[in-house]
């Protein structure tokens, strides 16, 4: 069997209505679109390439904001766009995992 998308990406979305920490409220909502846009705009989006999704809580709040890509099941964090354009680079593009990012 082989994958529909070379990665599949996931971004952790959940908002929490307590008020306890959660990675909508680190930037997670501003990274999602700035990954989208920038996988479409290098042509990378597609069957046999990559996806890009939302996902609700991965229940690691305390670790967050996160993204995890399968199927290598890598999972990240990242603080700003330089972050997620570092991901893009090393891991989508060159197949390298950015190990400073990975929780």
């Amino acid at each position: 069997m082989t994958n529909h998308f070379q990665y599949h990406i996931f971004f952790c979305l959940n908002q929490r209505d307590d008020g306890t920490a959660c990675c909508m409220d680190k930037g997670a909502e501003m990274a999602f679109d700035h990954m989208k846009v920038r996988v479409k705009k290098l042509n990378l989006n597609g069957a046999g390439k990559v996806r890009v999704n939302r996902a609700g809580c991965f229940d690691r709040c305390g670790e967050g904001p996160l993204l995890v890509i399968y199927p290598q099941a890598i999972w990240y964090t990242f603080v700003d766009n330089e972050d997620i354009d570092e991901i893009i680079d090393s891991h989508l593009i060159n197949g390298k995992i950015v190990e400073r990012l990975v929780v």
